[in-house]
């Protein structure tokens, strides 16, 4: 954990600590382990041949399921959307061994109809099949270890107990495991780092649904700024004060967004001055490479 201090946050009288998963683990990073956790017991527990998930080009998901499956030694296969193309993170997926299918977009549009795996799994047979971003119940009850990871840590830099979370939104699978550890106590705020076409909104209804959680005390806020992994000039020049200034590291297509989502939520006034609040760090550094330079390094 670790406490931020930003001229913008003392101007609204609001305390914030970071909750660093980016440094659990340099490769399987960030949000990835609590939602990827569950499926690889899931497999182990099937005797499943591999796993096999969805993602794009810079997927911080696909990444950290190509790393966890050459550290412990099993399958992995990428379905990606779009066209073939060179990537970083494509070069690390290849350089991981996972096997790569290029859907086109069409293809990609594809995987919420309810007979997607069903060719795959002919192809793959006896492979464990993750939604995109781990999007999943699945996914979402691993992630309910991060509040007691948050309570667990409070000491550390001197409180006792905080009001609200701050995170961005892929899927919506954090948000709801958050939702889901919460039980209505503290209000989980999160920045929808996608077009609201993403259909984020409805996935985390629909996993709460699942969950049956009859307390639901969360609120989506627009960051998507125009497109899902656009890096415009602002926030270019917001990451790199914030990281001058708090030594956080971020990256475009999800934490700088939501960082900066918060900076004009108390701007606004939105926040009651006091509130402390934690955010949490969902790591996918491996994604800054390609709008922001090589500056990502791996163990």
């Amino acid at each position: 954990m670790q406490r931020i201090r930003l001229d913008w946050l003392d101007a609204a009288g609001v305390e914030l600590a970071c909750l660093r998963l980016d440094l659990i683990d340099p490769l399987v990073s960030g949000n990835k382990w609590f939602k990827l956790a569950p499926h690889l017991r899931a497999a182990l527990a099937s005797g499943a041949r591999g796993v096999i998930s969805l993602g794009g080009a810079h997927s911080n998901h696909l990444h950290a399921l190509a790393a966890a499956g050459r550290r412990f030694g099993f399958a992995t296969v990428g379905l990606l959307r779009g066209d073939a193309q060179r990537t970083p993170t494509v070069d690390d997926l290849l350089a991981f061994g996972m096997e790569l299918h290029w859907l086109g977009y069409g293809g990609y549009r594809a995987r919420h109809q309810a007979d997607f795996w069903q060719p795959w799994l002919a192809r793959y047979p006896g492979f464990h099949p993750v939604g995109e971003g781990g999007l999943s119940l699945t996914g979402a009850e691993g992630c309910r270890a991060l509040v007691e990871m948050a309570q667990a840590q409070l000491a550390e830099i001197g409180w006792q107990d905080f009001d609200a979370w701050w995170l961005a939104a892929g899927t919506g699978t954090t948000l709801a495991g958050l939702v889901l550890g919460e039980q209505g106590r503290r209000p989980v705020h999160a920045a929808l780092a996608v077009p609201a076409s993403h259909g984020v909104a409805r996935q985390v209804a629909a996993l709460l649904d699942e969950a049956c959680c009859p307390q639901r005390h969360y609120q989506l806020v627009e960051s998507a700024r125009g497109g899902f992994a656009r890096l415009d000039e602002p926030l270019r020049q917001f990451i790199l004060a914030t990281e001058r200034d708090s030594g956080l590291p971020l990256e475009p297509v999800y934490t700088g967004k939501a960082l900066m989502a918060l900076r004009d939520f108390c701007q606004g006034g939105h926040l009651p001055r006091g509130s402390r609040l934690i955010f949490v760090h969902t790591g996918g550094l491996q994604g800054r490479r390609a709008l922001m330079g090589a500056d990502y390094t791996q163990n």
